[in-house]
């Protein structure tokens, strides 16, 4: 990578920590509802494995999904205006924080039912082998969802079909406020992958050039016929499962280790290890949060959909 990739990549994070703590403040302020998962932490995760995809490579998850639509190249003004309930939003409002997408963009959406989107990666990745397409499916999904039929279903399926998937288990230690320990026969969850023959390895999910690293490989496995790979991504959540969570079940030792360890920081390092300038990732920061500032009064200043709106986008060409 050239120095304006390593920046892209760089400014990709920040835009994911600032929309994501914007976020936090405007949902405490009532200017949004409904559920909301953070993915302050993840960042470079999501950014590092959605960077080794063609532009017409699949991309879905759940519903901690901000990070992924940032990565796939949605605007932050589209995110806020949804999470508004804007008629600007990505889903002219009626999604809401869970369920953003851009189809264009391939990024398939966020999923609020957990596990339930690794069935819709599998068909995904079914659709383009049947189309003779070399295209790849990243399918991201949290370790608690590993433990629901969809997952196990879905993989098994993937491994008989030799389906171009990309099974990405963000591994941010807890299902909602459970610890893994308490929920799943085995901790190390790419084990799981082991059951159904899927090749599969554990990669430092706050590094974000590990992350993409073993994205790469995975794609050109997937990509060349040999059919799905599993990365358990481990990675950490800086903020509760949702909203409402306190963290009141995690240690202060424990936060501060991965705090530690954030994959901004780090990323940053790497960026001045290559001769990039202070002075220039200052710039960086500065034009993000004057984006993101922008974002919010742009989704602010545009109208909720009309009373009518109810009735369209229930049937596919169909206004009712």
């Amino acid at each position: 990578m050239n120095d304006a990739e390593y920046l892209n990549l760089y400014k990709q994070m920040v835009e994911i920590r600032l929309l994501e703590e914007k976020s936090e403040e405007l949902y405490q302020k009532g200017k949004i509802g409904g559920f909301m998962h953070l993915y302050i932490g993840q960042e470079a995760t999501g950014v590092g494995a959605v960077s080794a995809r063609r532009p017409d490579d699949n991309v879905i998850t759940a519903y901690r999904d901000h990070g992924i639509a940032i990565a796939c190249g949605m605007e932050p003004k589209v995110i806020f205006a949804e999470m508004f309930g804007k008629v600007t939003g990505s889903d002219k409002g009626k999604g809401g924080s869970m369920h953003l997408a851009d189809v264009h963009k391939r990024f398939w959406g966020g999923h609020a039912i957990v596990g339930a989107h690794i069935a819709l990666a599998t068909g995904l990745a079914f659709a383009d082998k049947y189309r003779k397409s070399d295209a790849v499916t990243l399918c991201f999904f949290g370790d608690g969802a590993t433990n629901i039929g969809y997952f196990h279903e879905s993989l098994n399926l993937a491994s008989v079909w030799k389906l171009p998937c990309v099974f990405i288990c963000e591994n941010n230690k807890y299902g909602m406020w459970t610890p893994i320990e308490k929920v799943s026969g085995v901790a190390d969850m790419r084990r799981k992958a082991d059951a159904y023959g899927i090749p599969n390895e554990a990669v430092d999910g706050m590094d974000l050039l590990a992350v993409r690293a073993a994205t790469e490989k995975a794609i050109a496995h997937a990509r060349a016929g040999r059919g799905p790979y599993f990365l358990e991504v481990l990675t950490y959540r800086y903020r509760g499962h949702s909203m409402g969570d306190q963290r009141a079940y995690r240690t202060p030792d424990e936060m501060h280790k991965w705090q530690a360890e954030d994959p901004i920081g780090q990323f940053e390092h790497v960026l001045l290890k290559q001769g990039i300038a202070a002075a220039t990732i200052d710039a960086i920061d500065d034009e993000v949060r004057q984006t993101i500032a922008e974002a919010i009064r742009f989704a602010d200043e545009s109208p909720f959909p009309a009373d009518e709106e109810i009735w369209t986008d229930i049937y596919a060409g169909a206004s009712r």
